[in-house]
């Protein structure tokens, strides 16, 4: 039923904050349109540094977010279920990377992975592998910052299930493993997979804790968002042209995530 005229008209001081929010969002983006060269942007697309660059955030960000999927779905469904004191202590520390500043995210990955860290030096010692300045270290850290999308993605899903089909499951003689498989997860697969598509976005964009424990070295390490720091110096226009794809690529994600985010009516 639609509300009545009198209801669904806001008040004037709701409508111009409303807009000034949405200009003030919206700004930016006309900044990176009117200022790009569109006559040249095909061509500063096609530089070898912005394909490499794209290859390292789609392959790293899409694992990241895999693995986030992977480790993501279990510890939401536990923090979901842990009534205890100690459940607060967990959702803080699945809450930290999305509060601590990523450079410090980086910094305390390469403290604790880093070939002379507290867990990065055994790890060397017996494996010879490096984690730092590699592809694996953009996936870490691209992981660091991304996992909580996922768990708390799949925690509130889980806090809105209706739990008497599992009741009902486990009435029938199906055990802890059958309804995890039978029940649970196609009853979250919405949740987890905004949750992976937040990850993945969230993954795309990270700057800080890949600058600082992976480093940024073309062709290797370097994604879209260090691309663009490092052209700010030597060719606005390139990083313009990586800007627009860095806005499309995160548009694509909006729009996906429609039907989530947003109720139809």
């Amino acid at each position: 039923m639609k509300s009545p005229p009198s209801v669904q008209r806001l008040p004037l001081v709701v409508r111009l904050a409303a807009s000034t929010g949405a200009l003030f969002l919206i700004i930016p983006i006309v900044g990176l349109v009117g200022k790009a060269s569109w006559s040249s942007l095909l061509l500063d697309l096609k530089n070898e540094l912005v394909l490499d660059a794209l290859q390292i955030s789609i392959t790293s960000s899409i694992a990241a977010a895999l693995l986030a999927v992977l480790f993501g779905t279990p510890l939401g469904i536990a923090m979901a279920r842990i009534t205890n004191k100690w459940s607060v202590v967990l959702r803080s520390i699945v809450l930290l990377p999305m509060i601590l500043p990523p450079v410090v995210g980086g910094s305390a990955l390469l403290f604790a992975l880093g070939r002379n860290g507290i867990f990065g030096k055994p790890l060397f010692q017996t494996t010879g592998l490096i984690l730092p300045y590699s592809w694996a270290g953009v996936v870490i850290a691209n992981l660091f910052v991304a996992l909580p999308f996922v768990v708390l993605s799949v925690e509130s899903g889980h806090r809105l299930l209706d739990r008497r089909y599992e009741l009902a499951s486990a009435s029938l003689g199906a055990g802890a493993n059958r309804r995890l498989t039978s029940i649970t997860l196609p009853l979250l697969r919405p949740s987890i997979l905004a949750g992976g598509l937040l990850a993945w976005g969230r993954a795309l964009g990270e700057f800080g804790a890949t600058i600082t424990f992976a480093g940024n070295m073309p062709g290797t390490t370097q994604t879209l968002p260090l691309a663009v720091y490092g052209a700010l110096e030597t060719d606005r226009q390139l990083a313009l042209a990586i800007s627009l794809l860095m806005v499309s690529l995160s548009l694509f994600i909006v729009i996906t995530m429609r039907q989530h985010w947003w109720s139809h009516r």
